[in-house]
């Protein structure tokens, strides 16, 4: 049987929106091989989050334990492989996000199986089912076939839209056998920046500077807060240390696909567009009229980001 399944991303008790993506990419790979989606959820009190879950359609196992309230990848991965085994996957995916990245590599280890990552697509039916992925920054799309019985994968969530709710699965308590006193690794805490602004990866909006503001992102960070957007960056601001790490948009930061992204001195490296060309609607500020951002941009303006970006929030703010 080629079942499918997923690993769901939680926090805080409640389902990222990765996920939902993720769970399309199943459904399409389910599809293609004629088997059924089936959806693992790992954590402490995730009642209420395998129920919302199972809303989608889906078979969904509950891995609940006080071992799994963290997500540590050497507690969680073999819980996914032996509930994958359980469930006679053939193919195992999650969101290419800081938790899939960490969390299949392993999964594929215990599994012996290839994997597939950041994958934008698939193709091919049945057995033969192959997955499309960039290499070389996004320069060069592969179609890549994985040999092994079981393949694991990692889907690039901006290139799949959010599953919607079909139907109701059933929900099922999947069995835990970790010994926390064996654990090589340990929790530590987490440090949560808290801010006003929506996070980057969920937000509508997305309001992002790069070398062109030489430093200062008031003008940014004046017209994301009139739009009630997120503030992104490009590496070379980051690595100048404008900005922090989080805020980095591209092949080495954070892939974003919002309804609208305001580009502004960014100058349109391959590296930045492969984390943003996703979005819907992309509006481009910058003072040269060649940069490569304007190939992109679904709307360019050729001028200083320090005269336009405080007039066009200027503008926004009496509108209202």
């Amino acid at each position: 049987m080629a079942n499918v399944l997923i690993v769901a991303e939680q926090f805080g008790g409640a389902v990222r929106k990765a996920t939902l993506h993720a769970l399309s990419a199943g459904r399409e790979v389910a599809r293609r091989t004629g088997g059924t989606l089936h959806v693992a959820v790992l954590g402490s009190g995730i009642g209420p989050v395998a129920e919302e879950l199972a809303g989608y359609g889906a078979e969904v196992h509950a891995a609940d334990a006080a071992v799994l309230e963290h997500p540590l990848a050497e507690a969680h991965a073999p819980v996914v492989a032996e509930l994958a085994r359980a469930v006679q996957a053939t193919h195992v995916g999650a969101a290419a996000t800081a938790f899939g990245k960490d969390l299949l590599p392993r999964v594929a280890g215990l599994l012996e199986a290839a994997m597939a990552t950041e994958v934008l697509g698939f193709g091919g039916e049945g057995a033969e089912v192959t997955f499309r992925r960039p290499m070389w920054a996004g320069n060069v799309l592969a179609e890549v076939a994985l040999a092994t019985p079981v393949k694991v994968f990692t889907v690039r969530a901006t290139e799949f839209p959010a599953a919607a709710k079909e139907g109701k699965g059933a929900v099922t308590t999947a069995q835990v056998s970790v010994d926390a006193g064996a654990l090589r690794t340990r929790y530590a805490g987490f440090t949560e920046v808290k801010s006003a602004r929506p996070e980057l990866t969920e937000a509508r909006i997305v309001v992002a500077g790069g070398r062109g503001t030489k430093g200062d992102f008031k003008p940014i960070e004046a017209l994301a807060d009139e739009l009630n957007a997120a503030v992104g960056a490009s590496r070379a601001a980051v690595d100048a240390g404008w900005v922090p790490n989080d805020w980095q948009v591209g092949q080495t930061g954070k892939v974003v696909a919002p309804e609208l992204y305001v580009a502004a001195g960014i100058s349109g490296a391959i590296q930045h567009l492969a984390g943003m060309k996703g979005s819907k609607v992309i509006v481009a500020v910058n003072k040269d009229p060649d940069a490569p951002i304007f190939q992109l941009a679904d709307y360019g303006l050729v001028a200083d980001l320090f005269k336009a970006l405080p007039e066009l929030a200027e503008k926004l703010k009496k509108s209202r």
